[in-house]
């Protein structure tokens, strides 16, 4: 009962619209608890299919100036994942005083490049429009992921057109965040071949689409990573270098692919260099 009473609940309540899930969308939704210094809104719709769905976890305590607004993307190599997968994530960053939009998106079979792209570009524009009522800020959104979201991350940062759908722009983004993501090749796993078609395997990299008006990145790797090659990172980061882009490559000694995301969890977090990269990132953009 104690820990009930220090929830605030907010219900969402939209003027009803015909169609869509943009901001006139009408919903409801209670907050309820996700630690015990913030709050969950659970299952949110962005868009009509049962992986069209987010979750936002957002400080309880109020705040004088609106916040950043963390756009989160699990991996899961583009076949599996659900956004409860990164609820340590997520709570590591609203204990940071940050917004965390955790959304679900569409993984293979049920879609492949770029559906879960655009996703991700529609969980993005409902972030930025829907910011104010969990006390963020909708000009500063920063996109962030591990590993395949790492790359769906990168992808919206890079290749405009997906954003560019939703009536936004790469460039209107603060900044993004890759813990370990393929950004340069696609790993030789099952299903990419399915994935990836070939008819489109020239448009699927970041790497390819860096133009020089990219928005700051920070790029996390693990030294011991042997699912998702450390130089990924090293290569993205030469090439944003090189088109005078702003990035920061961090390498982490013996962190492992896994290790790098793990930093988030409640019992590793305190201590975890990862996620004070990840925040000081966010305070200086």
């Amino acid at each position: 009962m104690q820990l009930a009473a220090r929830r605030r609940f907010i219900t969402l309540a939209l003027a009803a619209c015909a169609a869509g899930f943009g901001p006139s969308r009408a919903w409801a939704t209670a907050v309820t608890a996700a630690s015990d210094d913030e709050e969950l809104a659970d299952g949110l719709p962005y868009g009509p299919t049962s992986r069209q769905r987010l979750d936002v976890y957002a400080p309880e305590e109020a705040s004088q100036h609106a916040r950043p607004v963390i756009v989160y993307f699990y991996g899961g190599s583009w076949q599996a994942g659900q956004r409860a997968d990164s609820r340590g994530v997520a709570d590591a960053l609203a204990q940071r005083g940050f917004v965390a939009v955790t959304p679900d998106y569409r993984v293979y079979p049920e879609t492949v490049f770029p559906g879960f792209l655009a996703d991700a570009a529609a969980s993005v524009r409902w972030a930025r429009d829907h910011a104010h009522e969990f006390g963020g800020d909708p000009e500063r959104i920063f996109v962030m992921g591990h590993s395949a979201g790492a790359h769906i991350a990168a992808m919206l940062a890079t290749d405009g057109r997906y954003l560019q759908a939703q009536g936004m722009a790469k460039e209107s983004l603060r900044g993004m965040i890759g813990l370990a993501g393929p950004y340069v090749a696609i790993p030789s796993e099952p299903h990419m071949g399915d994935i990836f078609p070939a008819a489109e395997r020239a448009e699927t990299l970041p790497i390819d689409f860096i133009s020089g008006n990219e928005p700051p990145m920070l790029l996390a790797t693990g030294t011991a990573d042997n699912v998702v090659d450390p130089r990924n990172s090293e290569r993205f980061a030469a090439a944003l270098r090189a088109h005078d882009d702003s990035v920061e490559l961090k390498r982490y000694p013996g962190y492992d692919h896994g290790r790098i995301v793990d930093a988030f969890t409640a019992s590793a977090h305190a201590n975890s260099p990862v996620l004070a990269d990840v925040a000081a990132f966010i305070g200086a953009h």
